[in-house]
């Protein structure tokens, strides 16, 4: 996964979203989509139930699985093919690392900034006066993160639900939320390089490469010999049983250790771990906050900080979706997330030619009713179900 800066954002950017910039600039996009992302071919299928929203003046929000760094790029075909640019509820560290000229390239193809980690009430103001008044489509990405799961949901957070459930309440016209899903597939197979990559992999653990196994084979055994370094680093002792419960312990126990220090009552077992991460990180940026640069304490927080990001990366890994369908697409994806993970690598590097499909769903009626119990988790597991169901008939 992407190592973001942890801080308190340095400022909010707004939309400044303009159409004609949008199209001028088109070109410009296909040529990066084409040249940074490899991504040759776009088919935007069912655009129709989008259409129909727009010719009916709804309020439109656009809810697509995260699985890829390159979603932009296709949200922004399926725009060129709708005939209206979209807005983007974007992270704020992807405005900090661009230079001005770059942030405001974003703001006019209508990208605002969102503090993912706070409260930010800047953004879900701006978000529901979309949602309210303005006649283009707002996309968020629900699960939050780029996870490098393209056939699989994450559990989405509440947090797009509740901007929907409270443009709605006060919109003089009906909101609905329109499910997206997007899935990559190689058109050059990439085996060469995923070999390359897993030498690499085995390599940095001080392993021989084993390429007398299969690929899925030396997948598992890495992630095993990974798992049980951190096992060691965090609880003293490698762990039995199944990947996937090895993996959900360690997170549970190091959030719970996180929680005790910081005086948080222990998780409702139906909270994920997402919104587990996000209220002990607000803690711990609120706390750097009050401290001088200089100041011994900080070192403890931003400790801290690191192991909830370790945290979420451990949540990325399903722990059976190679095994599930060894797809050169799913082997590839997971040995992104090695390659991001465990050698460090910013963003994991493209290694073919690729094409990416765009599925819109039914639009799901947002109820006016925001105050009923449950509402916004009811109406985030109807959106969640959809994406699912759309990717699977892909």
């Amino acid at each position: 996964m992407n190592r973001y800066a942890q801080q308190i954002p340095p400022r909010w950017w707004p939309p400044k979203l303009h159409p004609f910039w949008v199209w001028l600039w088109r070109p410009l996009r296909q040529r990066m989509q084409h040249r940074e992302q490899q991504l040759m071919e776009v088919e935007v299928r069912q655009p129709g139930p989008l259409q129909a929203a727009m010719e009916a003046g709804q309020g439109i929000l656009i809810t697509p699985n995260h699985s890829g760094h390159a979603d932009a790029h296709i949200m922004y075909n399926a725009a060129d093919q709708a005939g209206c640019p979209f807005f983007f509820m974007t992270a704020w560290q992807v405005f900090a690392q661009r230079t001005r000229i770059g942030q405001w390239i974003l703001q006019s193809h209508g990208c605002f900034s969102v503090d993912r980690e706070g409260t930010d009430l800047t953004a879900f103001r701006q978000a529901t006066q979309i949602l309210q008044n303005r006649p283009y489509p707002l996309v968020i990405f629900p699960e939050g993160e780029v996870y490098h799961i393209n056939e699989r949901v994450t559990p989405f957070r509440e947090g797009a639900a509740t901007i929907a459930l409270t443009a709605a309440k006060r919109a003089a016209r009906e909101v609905v939320c329109i499910p997206c899903g997007i899935k990559y597939q190689y058109l050059d197979d990439p085996t060469d390089n995923l070999l390359a990559l897993m030498d690499r992999l085995e390599e940095e653990i001080f392993w021989r490469p084993r390429p007398d196994l299969t690929l899925p084979q030396r997948i598992y055994r890495f992630a095993e010999g990974a798992m049980a370094l951190k096992e060691l680093e965090f609880l003293g002792h490698t762990a039995t049983g199944p990947l996937p419960q090895r993996i959900d312990a360690l997170a549970d126990h190091i959030l719970n250790e996180i929680e005790e220090r910081y005086g948080i009552e222990p998780a409702d077992p139906q909270r994920q771990i997402p919104e587990r991460v996000k209220l002990l990180r607000r803690h711990a940026l609120q706390q750097l906050a009050q401290l001088a640069a200089g100041d011994a304490g900080r070192k403890a927080f931003q400790h801290d900080l690191d192991d909830l990001f370790l945290v979420v990366q451990l949540f990325s890994y399903p722990g059976d979706y190679v095994q599930e369908r060894p797809t050169i697409e799913r082997m590839a994806e997971t040995l992104d997330k090695f390659e991001e993970d465990v050698l460090g690598v910013y963003s994991a590097a493209i290694r073919g030619r690729r094409r990416a499909t765009v599925v819109f769903g039914p639009p799901i009626p947002v109820p006016r009713d925001r105050k009923a119990k449950g509402a916004a988790a009811e109406l985030t597991r109807q959106m969640e179900q959809e994406v699912q169901r759309l990717l699977d008939g892909m």
